[in-house]
């Protein structure tokens, strides 16, 4: 068996295409309800084989990777609802890696609560097994619930973000330590590999420390990609000094496009290129044949919670500066005229001015929470091409560089996307018909790294 021989390099990619990545839940969909839908496995949850099975979709749709969020912990009512992850993102992505070939694997691990050697060892050993597809989605946790399940509190703000810094600087590091000719696999002359390029990295910080050095020599990608997702200055700059792929929330052209822009020039502020940090807008869509169709598969979604909907119609008054309550609309009906005149779009929340124009077309109440206003992400229900659409419109206006898509209900979601929307996002020229090449980094068009940046060496 020969070493790997890693090689720096740059890959770029020859025309402006859109990126795709696939966030996987808990096995279900987008929505907690959607394991109550014909077809669904009730107890998708902890059937790994379906994780296994929408990856595969996934990369014969040419997804650059698959992406699983996480948080330590249990939020959410589980009378009704299904968990809001899986029961580990890491052991999931180990079942993919064995099943796929080209599609990366992506998945969140909190910088507030892990040791950074742990997350170092877990996602470098993922990143070998899988011939360099890996990535981590380095994040600060700021649950109270997550920190109770450690015996801890949550920290300040600040004290997160320095954490944060401290671990992604030693993780790399850690990467690092065993160098990249290292391994000499030298049979005849009883040399495994060369101690002097197997080091301890000796880092200390006021958080956190390790001694290294890292048994796991490189891929080949080098090292995993690092992912960033929170918000805020501090997001901002942990962005760009590490990340090469950001998981955004913007709801609407503007804001998506201002957050680009300032990622990119929080990239350039520590030295990079910025066309080396890519940005995926959160997206979730339901398709049908026709709009009507995908309409309706929300509104079946919404109709397994029926004690929910108060609360939205009151949510949805709040958006246009109505006081709407399901006592005094009928939620099967348009507003009246008199109404719609009062109606504002509210300058807090950036989905309003979506859910004050479909009541101004004439939809009901219930039609317009169904288009998914008050979702987390921009929602689509409709066609293939209204989807295609919608992703087209945002990327021509650099609003991203690619999607983190999520559909509606898995089970179906996903092959109706790969086969029904991606083709018609190539044929427009938007997305790739093949992978670029065998890592993440190729099929992301990022440089190459091993081990700490010398810009990043600051304690």
């Amino acid at each position: 068996m020969e070493p790997i021989q890693v090689k720096e390099r740059r890959y770029m990619k020859k025309r402006k295409e859109m990126q795709l990545a696939l966030q996987m839940v808990s096995g279900y969909g987008a929505e907690f309800s959607a394991w109550r839908m014909p077809g669904t496995d009730p107890a998708a949850y902890t059937n790994t084989d379906g994780y296994v099975e929408r990856a595969k979709l996934a990369e014969k749709g040419k997804f650059q990777m698959i992406f699983i969020a996480d948080t330590p912990g249990l939020y959410n009512d589980l009378g009704p609802q299904t968990p809001m992850f899986p029961m580990d993102p890491m052991l999931a992505l180990m079942a993919v890696a064995r099943e796929t070939k080209h599609i990366g694997l992506v998945a969140t691990l909190s910088t507030t609560f892990n040791y950074p050697y742990n997350i170092a060892r877990q996602f470098k050993a993922l990143d070998v097994i899988s011939h360099g597809r890996v990535g981590w989605n380095a994040v600060t946790t700021s649950n109270p619930a997550a920190a109770a399940n450690f015996g801890a509190q949550i920290a300040s703000r600040q004290e997160r973000y320095a954490m944060a810094h401290e671990s992604i600087q030693i993780v790399q590091a850690l990467w690092g330590s065993w160098e990249a000719d290292a391994w000499t696999l030298d049979v005849e002359g009883g040399k495994f590999a060369d101690m002097n390029k197997i080091r301890p990295i000796n880092l200390k910080g006021q958080y956190y420390a390790s001694r290294g050095p890292l048994p796991i020599p490189p891929s080949e990608q080098g090292q995993p990609v690092i992912f960033q997702a929170g918000g805020g200055e501090e997001g901002l700059e942990l962005a760009g000094r590490y990340a090469s792929g950001v998981y955004a929330n913007p709801y609407d052209i503007e804001s998506a496009r201002e957050h680009r822009q300032a990622l990119r020039r929080s990239a350039a502020r520590f030295g990079r290129n910025p066309d080396d940090i890519k940005m995926y807008a959160g997206f979730m869509f339901s398709i049908g044949s026709t709009e009507e169709e995908g309409l309706e598969r929300r509104r079946q979604l919404m109709s397994f919670n029926p004690e929910e909907i108060p609360s939205r119609v009151s949510y949805l008054g709040s958006m246009v500066g109505l006081p709407l309550s399901v006592n005094s609309v009928d939620i099967d009906q348009p507003l009246s005229a008199d109404l719609l005149k009062k109606a504002y779009a509210s300058p807090m929340d950036p989905r309003s001015h979506r859910a004050l124009e479909l009541l101004k077309k004439g939809l009901s109440i219930r039609d317009v929470l169904a288009h998914g206003v008050i979702n987390y992400h921009p929602v689509v229900a409709g066609t293939p091409v209204q989807v295609a659409d919608f992703l087209e419109e945002w990327f021509l206006a650099d609003a991203c560089d690619g999607f983190s898509v999520v559909p509606d209900i898995a089970y179906d979601g996903v092959a109706d996307f790969v086969e029904l929307v991606v083709p018609i996002l190539q044929d427009r020229g938007l997305f790739h018909r093949e992978y670029e090449g065998k890592t993440l980094r190729e099929n992301m068009g990022v440089p190459y790294q091993y081990g700490r940046l010398k810009d990043n060496n600051n304690y």
